[in-house]
């Protein structure tokens, strides 16, 4: 083991020597800071911004949470991480709290609680599924909501936020097709 790390910090100082200037190493604070563009540091520099765009763009969207649907599970202001690979193998599910895209670069935080051909209901405040209750242990404010049984169409998602505190009239949730579903939250 010890072995192994001495390798690795001889590889570390050649690759530190390989891009200091070979006439000058009194100022490598200010080369670090403000560096000479040279053709490698704008190489550098694209790489690097490439991977930037890529991975915040294609992979981990990052998202401000601001709003009630997801508390307690969520806090009403926040930050959090897309990760847009979650459903790139596998199908969305049950109870899985998803980002689905509501227009442009406005995403909401909402849990699936319903997957296509089921059927989704609220009687006094109770979520039922198929005509049974779904337990819902992630739901900590009381609900008085009601809601005619609605059939989740095929390739749709029924998604809800875990706050249903409020009247059923200030809320959006209901069907979304999965196209929509982009990601979920990364924490």
């Amino acid at each position: 083991m010890k072995r192994l790390l001495q390798i690795i910090a001889d590889g570390w100082r050649a690759i530190a020597q390989a891009h200091r200037p070979p006439d000058d190493t009194s100022h490598a604070v200010r080369d670090f800071l403000l560096p000479r563009p040279t053709r490698g540091f704008w190489i550098r520099l694209a790489v690097v911004a490439l991977l930037a765009f890529l991975v915040f763009r294609v992979l981990l969207i990052p998202c401000v949470i601001d709003g009630e649907s997801m508390a307690p599970t969520f806090p009403v202001h926040g930050f959090t991480f897309c990760w847009c690979g979650r459903y790139w193998f596998r199908e969305p599910a049950r109870g899985d709290v998803v980002a689905v895209r509501f227009h442009d670069r406005v995403f909401f935080l909402k849990r699936i609680v319903a997957l296509p051909g089921e059927t989704v209901e609220f009687r006094r405040g109770v979520l039922f599924v198929d005509g049974r209750p779904l337990k819902e242990p992630y739901v900590h404010f009381i609900c008085t909501w009601e809601l005619p049984p609605r059939k989740v169409e095929p390739g749709h998602y029924y998604v809800i936020g875990d706050n249903r505190s409020q009247p059923i009239e200030r809320h959006r949730f209901g069907q979304v097709p999965r196209r929509r579903i982009i990601g979920s939250p990364l924490f």
